[in-house]
């Protein structure tokens, strides 16, 4: 998928550069062409020498060459390239990238180039948490860049968050799934719930849980850029699909997910319940706001929310492939079979609020896939980006 590909390999000055050499590697041994551009203070990090031995190309830095007055035009190669891939990518050269800035040849190349551009940030948790970093990300995703997120984990500070640049296998990988011609999700038309429900109490307050629909929205994105026609049912969140072809229907409890769910099932062919769903819901939703009385507690009266994996399971007909989560805290693997059963599921995603790296609010989860046949297969640690991809290659195998 890549043999034969023209990539242009942007390295900035982050200690993560040391990594960019294995991704150089890696695509020339997918058969691609690839021109090396690194910014002068990536040039502090790893030399040009070792860059220009792997890529057999000589590695380009400044607008022109100095003994020989050769320009590097940035023009041809925005033409050349079929991909351009800016790893790491530091906030420096981020911001320089969204406010245009384009003071270097990376930069420059950047703005010219007519490919679709891939962009694997690297830096210090707090420099990745800040929100002019958060910013500039965004910015970048609305010119349609592709935002390769990074890791957590032990990062050049010794501190531990999210910061490392996502390792050269899964870049490569990125790539081969953008320009992967086969669509192994091509006519099928899928339904997806994410994040929370909000079961209000009053016009204030509400039952809810900590889900971000984070898992739910990689993998409608997943979903889409494998062919598929995707229909996502979202509870209250504060993020969109990156890919706009995503049919995001908007809902806030528990009995309007439902709703939504049972008036699309019919005509779909995968359905995959990533939701948290409150189980719950008051009784009575008060019109007005409840006061805070002196000596009295007020008691709210609970009652069961609609299962909507066991109400799609029922309609379910041949053919047609339901997907469920289950997300525990004891007795995990248990629970979960016992779920795929009793809702007529054909494969459970299991993960634990044990694992400090899995569940609401992080980027990283660690999954089991349990299926109706009864195999079992456990995943490491990845990137909610990455786990997506895993659950979707698990249902085409179906």
């Amino acid at each position: 998928m890549l043999a034969g590909k023209h990539i242009i390999l942007g390295i900035t000055g982050g200690i993560a550069a040391y990594k960019s050499v294995m991704l150089l590697r890696l695509l020339i041994k997918k058969g691609a062409e690839v021109q090396v551009i690194i910014t002068p203070s990536g040039k502090e990090f790893i030399t040009p020498v070792t860059l220009s031995a792997l890529s057999g190309k000589p590695v380009i830095s400044e607008f022109f060459t100095a003994n020989t007055g050769e320009w590097h035009s940035h023009v041809d190669l925005g033409l050349w390239a079929d991909a351009m891939v800016i790893a790491p990518a530091t906030a420096c050269t981020i911001a320089k990238m969204a406010c245009g800035v384009a003071d270097n040849m990376l930069v420059t190349s950047y703005l010219s180039a007519k490919a679709p551009v891939f962009v694997a940030p690297a830096m210090d948790l707090d420099m990745m948490a800040h929100p002019s970093t958060k910013r500039n990300l965004e910015t970048l995703r609305s010119y349609g860049n592709h935002i390769i997120e990074p890791a957590s984990g032990e990062l050049a500070s010794h501190l531990v968050g999210k910061g490392r640049m996502e390792e050269p296998e899964n870049i490569v990988k990125v790539l081969e799934d953008f320009f992967c011609t086969a669509k192994p999700l091509a006519g099928k038309k899928m339904l997806i719930t994410a994040g929370p429900t909000y079961e209000r109490i009053d016009p204030v307050r509400f039952i809810g849980n900590f889900s971000t629909g984070k898992m739910g929205y990689a993998i409608a994105d997943a979903a889409a850029r494998m062919g598929a026609e995707v229909t996502l049912v979202s509870g209250p969140v504060s993020i969109a699909p990156e890919e706009r072809s995503v049919n995001v229907v908007k809902v806030e409890s528990a009995r309007e997910m439902c709703d939504a769910c049972t008036e699309r099932f019919q005509d779909t062919d995968i359905a995959i319940m990533c939701a948290a769903v409150a189980d719950y819901a008051p009784a009575h939703t008060y019109s007005t706001k409840i006061k805070r009385e002196k000596d009295e507690v007020p008691v709210i009266t609970l009652v069961k929310n609609p299962d909507i994996a066991a109400t799609l399971g029922r309609q379910k007909h041949p053919g047609q492939i339901l997907v469920g989560f289950a997300l525990e805290t004891d007795h995990e693997e248990a629970n979960a079979k016992l779920k795929l059963d009793s809702k007529n599921l054909d494969m459970i995603v299991l993960n634990s609020l044990r694992d400090p790296q899995a569940g609401f609010g992080t980027d990283t989860n660690k999954i089991t896939i349990i299926t109706a046949k009864g195999s079992a297969m456990d995943f490491p640690v990845k990137s909610k980006t990455e786990v997506a991809k895993d659950i979707l290659h698990a249902i085409v195998d179906l």
